[in-house]
């Protein structure tokens, strides 16, 4: 079998999964990504996310993370949701209405990986969401799957953002698609102007440490720096203000993923009703929602801040 023909039996696989798009590119290591990525650590963006430091050479080359890797294929899963929240709830980034993105796409990676394997032989691949340290923006840009806009995030033009990213590296030889060269982000800048916390320091370099997301999910501190009162606009887990203004999504359609759909506290719920709730009750609901990343407590600490701007 030629890589033309495996190339083409993987995205009609892909896509056949529910993958909204999928794209291919030889495994090398990523020059101009491991100088960008060494300067933002340098600077400190990465807040106290001390993991981003660490194995700086399998992040820049996936040869390293996957030993004789010769393909890198990425995949785009649409998760902007059907329904809104209500317009007195506490706000909820739009990723986390439904079931935790890493289980779902984790077996869609795992039921890909097997269909390579029953239909082209003996391959060795791993797939990673997020979870491992891959830069899966750089490798969707080089897939031809779009382009990294001044917010960050990776954009397409027929879908907007709102989707997250999904990596698998392996040792079949495959077509590479063309990169992506294009930026049609042009002379717009909503998403930096209406950044409450200013966290996107120059087009496409963000400081974490500013970001909303960060404090509400990734910092562990018993309190959000008293810097950002009144700049949190009611965000209680993560934020999509950056995506929310882009123009580009306004092509964003409600995605097709059952397990996507919006549990009924993440769209109903009043502040009120989310600081009345108990632990035990908070693990019961969300034990399978990216929301337990924070944990019961960090929820109540993110409410307090909202409330006293």
């Amino acid at each position: 079998m030629q890589p033309e023909q495996r190339s083409q039996l993987i995205k009609q696989e892909a896509h056949r999964l529910g993958f909204d798009a999928c794209g291919m590119t030889v495994a090398t290591h990523l020059d101009e990504d491991a100088r960008r990525l060494e300067s933002w650590l340098q600077n400190g963006f990465n807040g106290k996310m001390q993991y981003m430091e660490n194995h700086f050479d399998l992040r820049t080359d996936p040869r390293k993370l996957v030993p004789g890797a010769k393909s890198v294929i990425t995949l785009l899963l649409n998760y902007y949701p059907q329904q809104q929240q209500s317009a007195d709830a506490p706000h909820i980034a739009k990723y986390a209405y439904g079931t935790d993105y890493h289980y779902v796409i984790r077996e869609k990676l795992n039921l890909l990986l097997q269909y390579i394997k029953e239909t082209i032989g003996d391959v060795q691949g791993r797939g990673f969401v997020d979870s491992a340290p891959v830069l899966e923006r750089s490798w969707a840009v080089r897939s031809g799957l779009g382009w990294v806009g001044k917010n960050g995030n990776l954009l397409t033009k027929h879908s907007g953002s709102f989707f997250f990213i999904a990596t698998l590296i392996t040792d079949l030889e495959l077509t590479a698609d063309a990169p992506f060269s294009a930026d049609y982000c042009g002379t717009c800048t909503k998403c930096m102007d209406a950044c409450p916390t200013d966290a996107i320091v120059s087009p496409a370099i963000i400081n974490g440490s500013k970001c909303i997301s960060y404090l509400t999910i990734e910092l562990k501190d018993a309190l959000i720096p008293d810097e950002f009162n009144g700049k949190m606009k009611d965000w209680m887990f993560g934020c999509d203000i950056c995506q929310d203004v882009c123009p580009w999504n306004r092509f964003s359609k409600p995605n097709q993923e059952p397990h996507f759909t919006p549990i009924p506290e993440v769209l109903n719920l009043s502040a009120a009703e989310w600081e009345q709730m108990s632990e035990e009750q908070f693990r019961k609901v969300f034990k399978d929602s990216p929301l337990k990343r924070t944990k019961w407590q960090g929820i109540q600490r993110n409410l307090k801040t909202i409330k006293n701007q």
